[in-house]
């Protein structure tokens, strides 16, 4: 029953492609504009202004599948780097430090790197086909 499900695996991707890529502008839109609502509207020049703007570009990449992989590797590291900056010191379990959205973040990034868009992305759709 369940290997019929694998007939929807790129849509599947997508979908996660999609929800991730939201939920990453939105924790960019929060350091930029402070949307939604946030005490934190850090300088632009500064090193939460840069991951926002990280957050934002290439979650809109991200998000239409537009050079995914790239994106995805830059928003994978910048996960790693907000882990062990700005949580690990705090402590290493990321449950009290508050950074298991980085984690899931960088690890779902991860995989869009070898995976690939999946459906409904522009990447997908600039391929020539075989």
């Amino acid at each position: 029953m369940f290997d019929r499900l694998s007939a929807y695996a790129p849509q599947a991707l997508a979908v996660l492609r999609i929800v991730a890529a939201l939920l990453f502008i939105l924790h960019g839109t929060q350091k930029i504009i402070g949307f939604p609502a946030s005490d934190m509207t850090p300088p632009l020049m500064s090193l939460f202004g840069l991951a926002g703007i990280i957050e934002i570009i290439a979650g809109l990449l991200i998000l239409v599948g537009f050079l995914t992989r790239p994106a995805a590797f830059v928003a994978a590291g910048e996960m790693a780097v907000a882990y062990w900056m700005i949580h690990a010191p705090g402590s290493l379990y990321p449950a009290m430090n508050g950074g298991d959205a980085a984690i899931l973040f960088c690890f779902v990034f991860l995989y869009l790197i070898f995976a690939g868009p999946g459906a409904w992305s522009v990447d997908a759709s600039r391929r020539i086909p075989a």
